[in-house]
C-alpha cells in the first residue's frame, strides 16, 4: 500500500474513527486473523456461517494495528485504531479503489468460466519477455480478494495482469471498477455457477460486465471460438479483437500439432507467423496461449520473444500436474472442475502416450444448479469416444457421468464407487507399470487425497 494512513481509510470508506491515531500508517490489508505482515488493517468479513468480528482480538494479537467494524458504535482502545463502517465488504471495496488510485500501472483483466488462472499466468509469462509484470496473488480474484490484490500492487511494475472471478450476479462489474482496466480477456462461457444465473446467456452477459472497469477507452480480447462470446461481442460498445482458431479471428492458432509430446502451433496475425511450442498439457491450452500472445502483441511485446517465454510455463499444482508414483503416472487435475474442463482433461488423458492403461477418475462438479445430473451425463456422453481403458466415478452424482458414457456405448470398463478412499484402494491394488491415472472433480470433493494416498503407499 502506498502512503495510506488511518485518516485516508476513514475518508475513503466514509467511516468514523472510534479510537486510535489517524496518522497511523497502514501497509497491508488482512482478512485472516491468524496472520499479520506488520501495520495491518483487519477487515472482519461477515460470512454465511461465521462473523469474523469475533476474531478482532486474535488479529490484534498477531500484529494488526487497526480494524474495521460494523458492529461497534464506540470503543476505548489505546493501542489500536477502530473504524466504524456500515458494511465491511463495501468498505473493503472503497479501500481497494483508494489503493488503485495510488498506482498508475495499466492493467489487463482476465475472466471466463474455465481457464482464468492459466490464461492469466500465460499472459504474464508472455508479457514478461520485455516487461516487469504484476499479477494476481494466490486466488485473490473475488469481491473480497481483488481489493487485497490492489493493495499489493505498486508503481514498480510496467503492467498488471489481474484475474477477475464471479460467483453471484453483479460481482464481476463491481470488482472490474475497482481494477480500472486497460484491456480485458474473455476466455469462454461455461455453466460454472449457473445456479446463480439461470442460463449460459445470462452468464455471457455477466462476463461482458468486465468492461465496467474501462474508462473512456478500453479493448476486449474475445475468444472468437466461443459461440456465445462471439454472438454478443458488440454488446458493450467497446472495441474488440478476436482470438482463436477460426478464419475470422484477428489472432489465430493454425497448424496445431504435436512435437515430441508437446502441443505446437503457428501464431498468426495479419502477415506475422510465429512458431509456438507449449510445455503444458492439453490442446485447450493452445487457445490460452493464443490469448496470451495476442495480449503481448497488443502491448508492444515482441511475439517471438513472448513465445519463448511462454514455453517456460509448466503449469500449477493440482492443475494437470504430472507425478511419477512407483512405475505409473498420476495426472492431478483436482483444483476444480466444470463440464468443459472435465471433458478437456479426459481428452488430455486420451492423447497421452503410454505403454499401459489410461484410467480416468471423475467425481462431482459443484454449483451447477438444478440441471446438475444433466451436465454430468453430458460429460459422460462427450468422453464416451475417448481412447481410454477405464472410467472410475465416485459418488451418486458422478454416476450420471457413467450413465452418459454407457448411453453412447463407450468401449472402456466403468467402475462406480461410493467414496474416494474405496477408489484409492482399488487403484493402489490394481495399477500396473506404464498406467496413467487422471483425477478430476470440484475442489470441495478433495480428490487430491487420492493422489496423496497413492504417493504414501
Amino acid at each position: 500500500m502506498i502512503n495510506i494512513c488511518i485518516k485516508d481509510i476513514v475518508e475513503a470508506t466514509k467511516g468514523k474513527l472510534l479510537c486510535g491515531d489517524e496518522k497511523q500508517q497502514i501497509d497491508h490489508l488482512s482478512i485472516d486473523s491468524r496472520s499479520s505482515q506488520g501495520n495491518d488493517l483487519f477487515i472482519p468479513i461477515i460470512g454465511a456461517k461465521v462473523d469474523a468480528h469475533r476474531f478482532i482480538d486474535g488479529a490484534f494479537s498477531v500484529g494488526c494495528v487497526a480494524t474495521l467494524t460494523s458492529e461497534h458504535d464506540s470503543m476505548d482502545d489505546p493501542n489500536h485504531a477502530w473504524i466504524r463502517v456500515e458494511d465491511t465488504v463495501l468498505a473493503l471495496h472503497e479501500i481497494g479503489k483508494l489503493c488503485r488510485s495510488r498506482v498508475t500501472v495499466p492493467a489487463i483483466g482476465v475472466t471466463g468460466s474455465v481457464g482464468k488462472t492459466t490464461t492469466r499466468e500465460m499472459i504474464a509469462y508472455a508479457l514478461s519477455a520485455e516487461k516487469k509484470v504484476y499479477k494476481t496473488q494466490k486466488n485473490y480474484n473475488s469481491s473480497v480478494g481483488l481489493p487485497i490484490t490492489m493493495s499489493l500492487m505498486s508503481n514498480d511494475y510496467d503492467i498488471a495482469v489481474l484475474e477477475l472471478g464471479m460467483n453471484v450476479p453483479g460481482e464481476l462489474g463491481t470488482i472490474s471498477e475497482i481494477a480500472q482496466l486497460k484491456m480485458a480477456v474473455l476466455t469462454n462461457v461455461g455453466v460454472a455457477h449457473i445456479e446463480f444465473y439461470g442460463s449460459q446467456e445470462a452468464i455471457c452477459h455477466e462476463k461482458y460486465t468486465i468492461s465496467k472497469g474501462f474508462g473512456k477507452e478500453g479493448l476486449l480480447i474475445v475468444n472468437g471460438d466461443d459461440e456465445l462470446l462471439y454472438k454478443f461481442r458488440e454488446s458493450t460498445g467497446y472495441p474488440y479483437v478476436l482470438y482463436g482458431t477460426k478464419e475470422y479471428c484477428d489472432y489465430r492458432a493454425e497448424d496445431i500439432h504435436m512435437e515430441n509430446g508437446h502441443y505446437a502451433f503457428t501464431f498468426v496475425h495479419n502477415e506475422m507467423r510465429v512458431p509456438v511450442v507449449l510445455s503444458v498439457l492439453g490442446q485447450h491450452n493452445v487457445l490460452n496461449a493464443t490469448a496470451a500472445l495476442a495480449a503481448a502483441h497488443l502491448n508492444g511485446v515482441d511475439v517471438t520473444l513472448a513465445a519463448k517465454s511462454l514455453y517456460t510455463f509448466t503449469g500449477f499444482q493440482n492443475r494437470l500436474q504430472i507425478m511419477d508414483v512407483k512405475d505409473y503416472k498420476v495426472i492431478d487435475d483436482t483444483y476444480n472442475a466444470s463440464p468443459a474442463s472435465m471433458v478437456a482433461g479426459v481428452n488430455v488423458l486420451g492423447g497421452f502416450e503410454t505403454s499401459g492403461r489410461k484410467i480416468a477418475v471423475l467425481s462431482e462438479m459443484r454449483e451447477l444448479g438444478e440441471n446438475t445430473l444433466k451436465y454430468h451425463r453430458e460429460v459422460g456422453e462427450k468422453i464416451a469416444s475417448e481412447p481410454i481403458n477405464e472410467l472410475i466415478v465416485i459418488g451418486d452424482t458422478a454416476k450420471a457421468i457413467a450413465d452418459g458414457a454407457r448411453q453412447k456405448k463407450c468401449s472402456y470398463l466403468i467402475h462406480e464407487f461410493d467414496d474416494k478412499m474405496q477408489a484409492a484402494e482399488y487403484l493402489n491394488q490394481n495399477l500396473k507399470a506404464g498406467d496413467v491415472v487422471y483425477l478430476k472433480a470440484s475442489n470441495a470433493i478433495g480428490l487430491k487425497e487420492i493422489t496423496k494416498y497413492l504417493m504414501e503407499q
